[in-house]
């Protein structure tokens, strides 16, 4: 499914190109009024156009819906406020269904055909590491909100960049210490068989034995998977606390499961809140994880603490208190992952601004322009926190959430610092020619 229409930020229409020329015609006329100028200008400049690799179908598809509001709302903002070096952000949406073959499909559709200047927006590890090679291949810069260690690993090439949203590597190693000190000492992992799953299997064992605790048991699931409970015998008599995250569609019979399986008597938990994403903590069944903990990256509930920025964020991608859509307290949000996108966009501007950029043959220097980036810091651009930037990895170092789950909301009880989640870079895509 292809969406090439332009996004109005005046306006919040779609119009098509040729309403556009003639609105655009008609304004050349008008007196400048104050902040006209800055506008004008931006609509009588071609339009940066930006392609929006989009999990609308598929496993992925409801960080997609979120991804798509949140990148409206800050293209919104941006374009407002006279867009990127005086040109509004057009969006050219392409469904790549969260399959690794059709993504790398739809990046080599935004070079050739659509002709956009960057690729933006992509979640799903597997789809990312599908899609890089392609975007390497062709020179086209390829800015994902993923969280996967595969950008920071240095496995992919130097077009692909995540300075957005931290990887899965900084979180784990955040958020161990506290596990360690709270939760137990022996851990039971339950992860999803796949590349994002593999960072969790591999990078939170040696960060929880820093902390004299230990995993014992680690259990692979399918992503597809649309029941749990055989899984469950697995899980160890010892274990002190399950460590879950899982993805997708049936992450709802996964807790409901796991609950009917050990009733009122079980380990503690700790979930990354990927288990629980875009579902209503309130639904029946889920009563057994009260008083359980869960990783956020950015708070799905208002907290009491919460900054003017992160406010204001909340109100422009149309979320309430709770955390859904306002007006329909059943469209849950993906909270924890979704500001990436707001941020990244705000890292590209930033990026293209630095680097003057004009259109396709400047995206050498927009590379090296974000790979120059070192540090963001909380504000309206930036409302998730602070962040700090490695352009030799192409990834962001920022604050996590250990949120408790009691009388049926997410309260934020921990925040970790932005150096708890540093690890020795072991990459550096600088060395790589452009």
């Amino acid at each position: 499914m292809t969406d090439t229409s332009r996004f109005s930020a005046r306006r919040g229409l779609r119009i098509d190109r040729r309403t556009a020329l003639k609105g655009l015609a008609a304004s050349a006329g008008l007196a400048a009024a104050p902040g006209f100028v800055r506008y004008s200008q931006a609509q009588s400049s071609a339009p940066i156009r930006i392609g929006f690799q989009s999990h609308r179908t598929g496993i992925g598809a409801a960080y997609g819906r979120w991804y798509e509001k949140t990148t409206n709302a800050a293209v919104k903002q941006i374009n407002d406020a006279g867009g990127i070096n005086g040109r509004p952000i057009e969006i050219v949406i392409e469904d790549d269904g969260t399959d690794a073959k059709r993504g790398a499909e739809v990046v080599a559709k935004f070079a050739s055909q659509h002709k956009t200047d960057i690729v933006y927006g992509t979640l799903f590890s597997h789809v990312v590491t599908g899609s890089a090679p392609t975007a390497g291949e062709l020179k086209i810069p390829y800015y994902v909100v993923s969280e996967g260690y595969h950008v920071a690993s240095g496995k992919l090439n130097r077009y692909c960049l995540q300075p957005g949203i931290t990887d899965v590597r900084s979180q784990v190693t955040s958020v161990a210490p506290w596990i360690a000190a709270n939760a137990g000492k022996k851990v039971t992992m339950i992860f999803p068989d796949y590349a994002f799953g593999y960072d969790h299997r591999d990078y939170l064992p040696p960060a929880l034995k820093a902390q004299g605790a230990e995993v014992i048991a680690q259990i692979a699931i399918p992503p597809t998977e649309s029941s749990f409970t055989r899984y469950f015998p697995q899980i160890p008599a010892e274990t002190e606390v399950i460590y879950h995250v899982m993805v997708g569609p049936a992450v709802l019979t996964f807790v409901k499961e796991l609950g009917e399986f050990y009733g009122s008597n079980r380990p503690q938990l700790f979930g990354f809140i990927d288990s629980l994403e875009a579902v209503d903590i309130n639904s029946p069944g889920l009563e057994f994880l009260d008083g359980s903990h869960f990783w956020e990256g950015s708070p799905r509930y208002a907290q009491p603490n919460d900054s003017e920025a992160q406010k204001a964020y909340r109100a422009a991608v149309g979320i309430d208190d709770n955390g859904a859509a306002v007006g329909d307290p059943k469209d849950v949000s993906t909270a924890a992952h979704m500001f990436g996108c707001w941020e990244t966009l705000y890292v590209i501007k930033k990026a293209m601004e630095d680097s003057g950029y004009k259109g396709p043959e400047d995206r050498a220097k927009l590379i090296e322009a974000t790979e120059a980036l070192t540090e963001f810091k909380e504000g309206n651009e930036h409302p998730q926190g602070d962040k700090k930037f490695n352009g030799k990895i192409h990834q962001c170092f920022g604050h996590q959430n250990i949120s408790k789950l009691e009388g049926g909301r997410l309260n934020v009880v921990h925040r970790t610092s932005i150096e708890d989640g540093m690890y020795e870079p072991e990459a550096d895509y600088t060395t790589q020619p452009l």
